[in-house]
């Protein structure tokens, strides 16, 4: 199972060699390859080893840190949405959030901006 780092690498590499107009055959020639074998790593089904990446980065003229460009953020977004994730699938989320929508429009309004405020005052506070 490809993880985030994977995904990010995968994603990078293909940025890089779309942005050179390298077709997957050539990139794969150039480092003794097959295509089929960068079709996967930039899926992130097969995970790239360090003597791999390098040979990638001197067939791509970029340094092997650009793969690695703004993968703190990503990381950080998959974090975040993992907790998004479990948060809503907790029953007093779903119970709310079915209550919610139980309610007209007018107090569905008015119960929305008392949770803003809330927010808002716990921040201050």
């Amino acid at each position: 199972m490809a993880t985030e780092i994977d995904l990010h690498l995968g994603r990078r590499l293909r940025r890089r060699r779309r942005l050179l107009g390298l077709t997957q055959q050539q990139l794969a020639n150039q480092v003794g390859i097959r295509f089929q074998q960068v079709q996967k790593y930039e899926c992130g089904a097969n995970r790239i080893s360090a003597a791999r990446l390098w040979q990638l980065a001197e067939a791509l003229e970029t340094p092997v840190s650009y793969f690695y460009d703004g993968i703190e953020d990503a990381l950080e977004r998959k974090e975040a949405a993992s907790d998004r994730g479990e948060m809503f699938s907790r029953k007093e989320t779903l119970d709310l959030i079915q209550a919610y929508y139980q309610l007209g429009e007018r107090p569905r309004r008015r119960l929305l901006d008392l949770a803003k405020s809330l927010h808002t005052d716990g921040e201050a506070a």
